[in-house]
């Protein structure tokens, strides 16, 4: 969303979510002809094909992979933190191995994510 407010020798905007009383203050104190509202044109992310297309192929070890990667982590540092072999989390990231939901819940507190990503 952006607010513009207009005033002689006055102009300022404002950018993302405004909160509704914000801009009914400005309104207010400004004049509705001197405020203008546009709502963003934008489209739910999980509505696009595309990303429909990108979350079929999602797994929990794509998951896994991602966040591990994200941690700046290498295998063999997350399996030290988990008490595991590096083999063991390369077929977890690999879908060879299926994440139980006691290392989801490892991984969930490790990673500070929802377990049910690693599901």
């Amino acid at each position: 969303m952006l607010v513009v407010v207009r005033r002689p020798r006055t102009e300022f905007s404002l950018n993302g979510d405004v909160p509704r009383k914000l801009i009914q203050s400005l309104v207010s104190e400004y004049g509705p002809d001197n405020v203008k509202v546009e709502e963003d044109d934008m489209m739910n992310v999980e509505e696009m094909d595309w990303y429909k297309e990108e979350a079929s192929k999602d797994t929990p070890g794509r998951a896994l992979r991602f966040y591990r990667k994200l941690a700046g982590m290498t295998q063999p540092e997350l399996a030290q933190k988990l008490g595991t072999t590096k083999q063991f989390v390369s077929n977890l990231e690999n879908g060879i191995k299926p994440i139980s939901r006691l290392m989801a819940k490892k991984l969930s507190e490790t990673f500070n994510v929802p377990a049910a990503r690693f599901i």
